[in-house]
C-alpha cells in the first residue's frame, strides 16, 4: 500500500482522448494559396503565394489584380479558401493561366467577405443626402414591420380567448326568437 491516501486506478487504462483529433485551422500557407492583402500599398487586392521565403515572408504574384511579383510579409495577408495548382516559383504566365482557369475573380466577388468589403466601401462613399434617404427607408420598413407584428399579436391573443359570435350568427339567433307584439309590451307596463 502506498502512503498518503493514494489509491492506484483499477481496471484497464483509459484512452488518452475518446474523440478523434479535430483540425482547428483549415487555411494553410501553401504554394498556390490565394490571399487578400489587408493593408499596405496594394490593400484590397488578391495575390497568389508563389513561394515561401521564410516564416515571415512569401513571394506573391497577382497577375490579374495588378500586383507585381514581390516579397510580402504574412502580416499583410489574409488567407482565403481558394488554392491554385501550380509548382513553386512558377512563372507569371503559369500563375495567370491557373488564376483564369479557376475564375478566382468571379469566385471572390461571390463570397460574403468580398460583399461585406464592397458594402463597407459604398457606405463610406455615401453623401449626407444618401444617408438621409437610407434613414427614411429604414423608418418606413420598421413601421411596416411593427404594424404587421401588432396584427399577428392581436390574432394570437384572440385565439386564446373565447371566440366572439360573428354578425351572421347573431342575426340568425334574432330571427329564431319570436318577437312580442308592441301592444302586448305596452300592456305589461
Amino acid at each position: 500500500r502506498l502512503g498518503g491516501g493514494f489509491r492506484p486506478l483499477r481496471g484497464p487504462p483509459l484512452p488518452f482522448c475518446s474523440r478523434a483529433a479535430i483540425m482547428v485551422f483549415k487555411r494553410f500557407v501553401e504554394i498556390g494559396r490565394v490571399a487578400f492583402i489587408s493593408f499596405g500599398p496594394h490593400a484590397g487586392k488578391l495575390v497568389a503565394i508563389v513561394d515561401v521565403i521564410d516564416q515571415n515572408r512569401a513571394l506573391v504574384d497577382g497577375p490579374c489584380s495588378g500586383v507585381r511579383r514581390q516579397a510580402m510579409p504574412f502580416k499583410c495577408m489574409q488567407l482565403t479558401d481558394f488554392v491554385l495548382k501550380f509548382p513553386h516559383s512558377a512563372r507569371q504566365k503559369c500563375v495567370r493561366r491557373a488564376w483564369e482557369k479557376e475564375n478566382i475573380n468571379e469566385k471572390w466577388a461571390a463570397t460574403r467577405w468580398a460583399k461585406k468589403i464592397d458594402a463597407r466601401q459604398k457606405k463610406a462613399k455615401m453623401t449626407d443626402f444618401d444617408r438621409y434617404k437610407v434613414m427614411k427607408a429604414k423608418k418606413m420598413r420598421n413601421r411596416i414591420i411593427k404594424h404587421e407584428m401588432k396584427k399577428l399579436q392581436k390574432l394570437a391573443s384572440q385565439k386564446g380567448k373565447k371566440p366572439e359570435k360573428s354578425e351572421k350568427l347573431e342575426k340568425a339567433e334574432k330571427a329564431k326568437k319570436p318577437e312580442k307584439p308592441k301592444k302586448a309590451q305596452k300592456a305589461q307596463k
